[in-house]
């Protein structure tokens, strides 16, 4: 809430270089900010009494804007990158995937890796098991394991990290 918005018949008035002003009536608060060309804004509603402050609101929402802007710019966001093969994959096929795997996990994105089941090959999920452990071997150099191989309905899904 800003100017004439504040109902409230006492406030605690902060001044505008940060000093204490103490408890006086919103209308006095309000006629001291407007003789120094500022907005009295409420910034702890909650208080007994609410305390508000004179400041340029303009000004303060665009600091405000400016920092949220900078935490966004700062913030690492991770992808998940799915890689899929099945239980009975070849030698030259699990190395090209463990390649792209490998590039995913230096991008400092995480990987998602499912063997998928196909009819009969669901008696066999022990094999499944076998190529993700095997896949986790080859990418430990830039990845941990951050979930288990795991049998999840027809596939088996295994989350990889990236090291820190």
């Amino acid at each position: 809430m800003i100017n004439e918005e504040i109902r409230d018949k006492e406030i605690r008035l902060i001044d505008s270089d940060g000093s204490m002003i103490g408890v006086i009536s919103s209308k006095e608060a309000q006629k001291m900010a407007n003789s120094k060309n500022l907005d009295l804004v409420k910034i702890a509603p909650q208080g007994n009494p609410p305390v508000c402050k004179i400041m340029d609101y303009g000004k303060y929402m665009f600091e405000l804007a400016k920092k949220e802007k900078e935490a966004r710019k700062n913030q690492k966001i991770i992808n998940m990158k799915e890689v899929r093969i099945s239980p009975g994959i070849e030698e030259h096929d699990l190395e090209f995937k463990v390649k792209n795997a490998y590039k995913f996990l230096k991008d400092g994105d995480k990987v998602k890796v499912s063997v998928k089941f196909r009819g009969r090959e669901m008696n066999y999920t022990s094999l499944g098991q076998v190529v993700l452990e095997k896949f986790a071997e080859e990418v430990k150099e830039v990845g941990i394991v951050e979930r288990r191989p795991k049998l999840e309905g027809r596939s088996m899904i295994m989350i990889l990290n990236p090291k820190q």
